[in-house]
């Protein structure tokens, strides 16, 4: 198996205490023009002044204490690389508007979160600042602490438009079960080898999870869903940062055959078993419709790591005891590592600040941990002078950690005795990597034909997703799906990517080779 190179150690970013100017995203200058292009144009500032960088991501909306917040995190900001931060924390339920928004009109912002779904289309429209001669010489720190393969899979077009979190940064799947609920149905997760399984089935339709779910007030719904459906169901299938769902290269593949994902045999055999899941009422009714998920699933699939059932999957579902087995492998890929991306705004007036901010803040534990769980004193608190655990006082921040920078840097909480990121650290190290790692598709000479095969994908995403099928079966409805794909020109774009594939594999035949030789 080729490895990934190992992550080098975390430094502290040095102390630049340099201070500037005051930027924002919609004041552009002829300096600013220039930045999409050439990553040297930037404008300087006055001596004697604070950059205010204004920073958008998605999460559970405006922090209740943010201004306190803002008088204990600006001032370190200050003195370290003379910045401070204007936050805009949109709800998850506005976000895909506000984030389109924001993008489609070159809105007032200087640091963006972004991910997989977005990323590509978004340098196209040349939406974001290109850092990659910037980083080694402005963020070395940050540049060592990630991994090469890693910066590889956020290029397109060979440059590098963000900057990715480390995280879970591979994707590992766990089938996370309610201890209660899999003991009420007799069925041993461990001995579990897929979810095709009879076994499981079985135990998920049985009488006697029924009973243990009505009787502890919970709906009788075995595996719950969204509108969102099971997407963990096609993951082994790298989308090559097209965007469009229907279309993959098995990330094992040292061939590189670019297919329609949902007529491969395993993903029909999986869309038939969701679908008589549903008719078997094991699926909610309205999981094609539902816009939120339950917080509390018998059983479900959830991306994470082993110890994730202890300290977040128990806890937010409010069970005495969660359990979880891996299903599938553990895979990086352009899409998993572009799971959560900081990217700076083409129209940034100083870009080199909001990169060394980056830098901070996945490098200094303080600002991570500021960032992670709130205010201190408030929020959370060190519980001693060491600084090696933190006591979280109450859950009510609102940020979304994932969204901000590495996982690495936070400061465990004393609510276990282990560090859960230590787990997080060899999942990344011992991923099988897709064949095409380091590979994005250049989507422009097929735009107009790709825009409309993603549309037509998505119109039929929740219903192929959650077993629903508009009461038809996946059969048909993956056969109509492809033929309108067709009439979109679907083909075409699985040519166009199918040349660009072979091209890269070409180039890069380790990738195959590590892979087949396997």
């Amino acid at each position: 198996m080729k490895k990934l190179k190992k992550v080098l150690a975390l430094g502290l970013a040095g102390a630049m205490a340099l201070s500037l100017a005051a930027c924002g995203g919609s004041e552009t200058s002829e300096a600013t023009s220039e930045a999409a292009g050439d990553s040297t144009a930037t404008t300087e500032a006055a001596d004697g002044e604070v950059v205010t960088l204004k920073w958008v991501m998605v999460g559970n909306g405006m922090p209740s204490n943010y201004d306190a917040w803002l008088e204990q995190i600006n001032p370190y900001l200050e003195e370290k690389i003379g910045v401070n931060l204007d936050m805009e924390v949109v709800g998850w339920g506005d976000w895909d508007q506000r984030r389109n928004v924001i993008v489609n009109t070159a809105g007032e912002y200087d640091i963006l979160f972004t991910n997989v779904n977005t990323y590509t289309n978004d340098v196209g429209v040349g939406a974001f600042y290109d850092i990659t001669d910037l980083l080694p010489e402005v963020a070395p720190d940050l540049w060592a602490s990630i991994p090469a393969d890693y910066w590889d899979a956020c290029r397109v077009g060979g440059q590098i438009y963000a900057v990715p979190a480390m995280k879970d940064s591979s994707i590992t799947n766990f089938v996370v079960w309610d201890k209660g609920a899999m003991d009420a149905a007799g069925y041993d997760g461990s001995t579990m080898t897929d979810l095709t399984d009879p076994a499981l089935t079985e135990a998920l339709g049985s009488q006697e999870l029924k009973d243990y779910l009505t009787s502890n007030g919970y709906p009788d719904t075995a595996w719950p869903l969204n509108n969102s459906g099971a997407t963990y169901l096609t993951f082994e299938y790298d989308t090559m940062g097209a965007g469009l769902i229907a279309m993959g290269v098995k990330y094992n593949d040292g061939e590189g055959k670019v297919v329609s994902i949902y007529e491969q045999p395993e993903i029909m055999e999986y869309l038939d078993l969701f679908h008589q899941w549903y008719q078997d009422g094991i699926i909610n009714a309205d999981a094609n419709v539902k816009p939120e998920d339950n917080a509390y699933k018998p059983a479900a699939v959830a991306q994470g790591w082993p110890s994730a059932a202890i300290t977040t999957w128990g806890p937010n579902m409010g069970v005495e005891e969660a359990v979880a087995y891996q299903w599938g492998p553990t895979i990086v890929s352009n899409d998993s590592v572009r799971g959560s991306l900081s990217c700076i705004s083409a129209n940034c007036q100083y870009p080199e600040k909001a990169l060394q901010l980056l830098e901070l803040v996945n490098t200094d534990t303080y600002v991570r941990d500021l960032l992670y769980y709130g205010v201190q004193g408030d929020n959370w608190d060190y519980t001693d002078d060491t600084k090696q655990w933190v006591h979280k006082n109450n859950a009510d921040w609102t940020m979304a950690g994932y969204t901000q920078g590495s996982f690495f840097t936070v400061t465990p909480t004393d609510d276990f005795d282990f560090n859960q990121y230590d787990e997080v650290a060899v999942q990344n190290e011992n991923a099988e990597p897709s064949v095409l790692l380091g590979f994005s598709m250049d989507v422009t000479p097929v735009s107009d034909q790709l825009n409309q095969c993603i549309s037509i994908a998505e119109s039929y995403k929740s219903e192929l997703l959650t077993g629903s099928c508009g009461g038809s079966d996946p059969e048909t409805m993956v056969a109509q799906m492809v033929e309108e794909l067709n009439a979109a020109g679907f083909q075409e774009v699985i040519a166009e990517a199918q040349a660009q594939v072979d091209a890269f594999l070409a180039e890069n035949p380790a990738s195959a080779t590590a892979e087949t030789a396997e």
